[in-house]
């Protein structure tokens, strides 16, 4: 008997706190974000280099580029294209959230992680590596998501 009369009264106190339910249907309740920002769209491809939606970043793949070829150095041009991809944006490499990391070498993988910690000292974000074909020379690609 005691047990029931508090849960009855514990049930009227959490009740009593509820808000209240609004009356428009629930279509119209639900948080709706701006439409997306397409930031920077590449005029010679059919993509753009990010996409801002509900507050993220959402980048297309960097690789490495021109320049010395081998997984490490490809993997410091990528991410400081990110970088500056990100600041171009409003954004920031301590607001990375997630990245993928395309590698043509999977063994590669532990030789592109030195360098690739460097750009994460503090907040680290989620990882996920595959290996694939990229074609040509190039060795890495990454893609990242980030809070804007």
């Amino acid at each position: 008997m005691f047990r029931t009369l508090i849960a009855f009264a514990l049930s009227t106190v959490l009740l009593s706190c509820q808000p209240e339910m609004p009356t428009a249907n629930a279509a119209e309740a639900e948080p709706r974000f701006a439409d997306p920002e397409y930031l920077n769209p590449n005029p010679r491809a059919p993509y753009s280099e990010g996409v801002r939606y509900g507050g993220m970043i959402f980048l297309a793949g960097k690789t490495g580029g021109a320049g010395e070829s081998g997984v490490q150095p490809e993997t410091r041009r990528a991410l400081e294209s990110i970088k500056d991809a990100l600041e171009r944006f409003g954004s920031s490499m301590d607001r990375v959230l997630k990245c993928t990391v395309f590698l043509v070498d999977m063994s590669e993988w532990g030789a592109m992680n030195e360098v690739y910690t460097e750009f994460f000292p503090e907040n680290k974000p989620a990882r996920t590596a595959v290996g694939i074909s990229l074609g040509g020379d190039t060795r890495v690609e990454i893609e990242c998501i980030a809070a804007a």
